[in-house]
């Protein structure tokens, strides 16, 4: 009897220890990923976060944040809350230079099909998308600003602005509308000289600007509602906003593209799991499903060349060849160097 009693706490002791071993790996199976909510971030969780997660039978608990300062803030403070984060291209490249990003292993992360440029060190890019100037049709029609000087040109088109609270896509509107060669933004705002014109800029539609949006949520938000007569943005915002019955329009011609992608923060456990389910989400079948929710271009150019969205679809999007033709594209290289010193004077300027 005693023998047998033994046998039954050994037995409950080894699976209890199995229970938490288990429990170890359940945990080990589970990555958290940040975005930035509203539309885009639906179109990634139904598009791509949970059918990548349920590919690798793994769980991917969602959140949102504020941007590449809260992943500064997090490994500099030694916070733990999450593995990785969506971001544009040149917030990553800014906390790469500052040290708080995993470098990518492009061994485990395949981008051999993605086009040129969509990729970088701390980054894999997702998506392509587009800051735009978008305009109220209730208050000007279809003849809305067509390029970034109308948007600064508070008599030939008076009314409210909006602009974004943060430096990023903002500066090369001023730029452009200063008469800067899109070839030459990146050299002019090489220096805070460059910098200082293009707040300059800015500052001369100030009294215009009744809004600093912080979100994509938001921006969209404000035109649904008529807050603003016209405002940057990113278009697919715009887009899904038209469908849900905005008046708004936008014109490519003003387009500055740019691109999203996931990066990790230093020093997660899970890093090896993220480097993984980073590499499913850069298959093609995900961002074409993505793309149907909202429009943002594929990084990976096999959606295109295995035909996974419908034409009329292919062409509303950013890097479609018919709308990237007039574009800027954003400077990585430039956001490295210069985004601390340019945010810094850039909430400088709105808040003076």
């Amino acid at each position: 009897m005693k023998i047998k009693n033994n046998f039954k706490k050994l037995a409950t002791l080894g699976l209890a220890a199995s229970a938490v071993s288990l429990s170890s790996m359940a945990i080990a199976e589970d990555l958290r990923i940040v975005s930035w909510g509203g539309a885009y971030q639906k179109a990634q969780s139904i598009g791509i976060f949970q059918p990548a997660a349920t590919a690798m039978d793994i769980t991917v608990n969602e959140d949102t944040y504020g941007g590449i300062s809260d992943v500064k803030l997090m490994v500099k403070s030694g916070a733990d809350k999450f593995d990785i984060f969506s971001s544009g291209a040149g917030s990553c490249a800014s906390g790469g230079a500052e040290g708080v990003l995993e470098k990518l292993d492009y061994s485990v992360i395949d981008v051999s099909n993605h086009l040129p440029g969509m990729f970088s060190e701390y980054c894999a890019g997702a998506d392509i998308f587009s800051v735009v100037a978008a305009w109220n049709t209730e208050t000007y029609g279809e003849n809305g600003p067509r390029s970034w000087a109308d948007f600064y040109d508070t008599e030939k088109f008076p009314g409210s602005r909006a602009m974004r609270s943060k430096v990023d896509g903002q500066l090369e509107t001023a730029l452009l509308a200063d008469g800067v060669a899109t070839a030459d933004v990146y050299k002019v705002l090489d220096s805070e000289e460059g910098i200082t014109r293009a707040l300059d800029k800015i500052r001369s539609i100030k009294d215009h600007i009744d809004v600093w949006w912080t979100s994509g949520a938001m921006h969209a938000q404000l035109m649904k509602d008529g807050e603003v007569d016209m405002t940057t943005g990113w278009n697919g915002r715009f887009d899904v906003a038209k469908k849900d019955g905005a008046k708004v329009s936008y014109d490519y011609k003003t387009g500055i593209m740019d691109w999203e992608g996931y990066g990790i923060p230093k020093g997660i456990a899970q890093k090896d799991l993220a480097m993984k389910y980073i590499n499913e989400m850069m298959k093609p079948e995900y961002m074409a499903e993505f793309a149907k929710y909202i429009t943002y271009g594929p990084t990976n150019k096999k959606v295109y060349e295995l035909g996974l969205l419908d034409e009329d679809l292919a062409r509303a999007l950013p890097s479609h060849p018919d709308n990237a033709k007039y574009q800027l594209t954003i400077s990585q290289e430039w956001y490295a160097k210069w985004r601390t010193i340019a945010a810094e004077m850039y909430t400088e300027m709105m808040t003076e």
